[in-house]
């Protein structure tokens, strides 16, 4: 019995066509030749570009809004058809732009290679995404970004297992709705054994109500301490006031003696 499978993917070299097309990137209209088969091979939004059904064929083509250091990743990526694991966190800023390539290209290999590539970082590292990466993701895709799935499903194991949660994450999932929503949703689907999570109907209340009163107390005290950093504040500029009035009514006062 023959044995179904996919479409065959094509080598490199067979990509490697004579035909070669001009991107321009970026406000500088840095200039980058590439294989047109190879191009359009990867990315429906390129096909779509090159390949068009009337009209004259283009041979270029304009990235205005790109920055030239993720395009030249993708243009590593593109020959290499490899993303190696980053070396240092800064290096995941680059790798998120890139991803919004593949999203905005339609590219599905490119989104995926990026993910890995990610993934691998913060598992190799033992962190998670920072506040600021996941805010940028967030800004920059829809609801079904694949890599929002990813980084809420790393926030939401931190949230889970960590000793309490960070005040900025606090802050954010406050001013962020939809975050909140995706991390209880990745939650949900992790079919927690039942045991193994606290029910609310058979513990007492009364560690409830006091560490509310704990945070009650800690809020109070912050509100002390900014009401005490405003007032000093206030008093320091007053007295700085006062000793320009009085300076300003010395000199006056030394200008009408010298007059008379």
């Amino acid at each position: 019995m023959a044995t179904t499978t996919g479409p065959r993917q094509k080598e490199l070299h067979e990509l490697l066509s004579r035909d070669m097309v001009d991107i321009y990137v970026g406000d500088e209209n840095t200039h980058w030749t590439l294989h047109e088969k190879l191009l359009c091979h990867r990315s429906k939004f390129f096909r779509d570009v090159f390949y068009k059904k009337t009209g004259n064929k283009n041979q270029y083509y304009g990235l205005p809004d790109e920055d030239d250091g993720p395009f030249r990743l993708f243009v590593a990526w593109l020959y290499a058809d490899n993303i190696p694991t980053p070396h240092e966190e800064k290096d995941l800023g680059p790798l998120m732009d890139l991803y919004l390539m593949g999203e905005k290209w339609e590219i599905k290999k490119l989104q995926v290679d990026v993910m890995d590539a990610v993934r691998r970082w913060y598992h190799d590292s033992d962190t998670l995404p920072s506040l600021r990466r996941v805010q940028y993701i967030y800004s920059n895709t829809t609801d079904d970004s694949p890599m929002r799935v990813l980084m809420v499903n790393c926030i939401a194991r931190m949230l889970v297992f960590g000793e309490g949660m960070p005040t900025h994450w606090e802050k954010a999932l406050r001013r962020n709705g939809q975050l909140a929503v995706d991390i209880i949703l990745a939650v949900q689907k992790w079919k927690l054994d039942g045991e193994s999570v606290p029910d609310a109907r058979e513990e007492p209340v009364l560690p409830i109500v006091e560490e509310a009163e704990q945070k009650a107390e800690i809020k109070k005290e912050e509100r002390e301490g900014e009401d005490e950093e405003k007032h000093n504040g206030e008093t320091s500029d007053y007295q700085t006031d006062a000793g320009q009035e009085q300076t300003e009514g010395e000199e006056t006062e030394t200008a009408i003696e010298e007059d008379e």
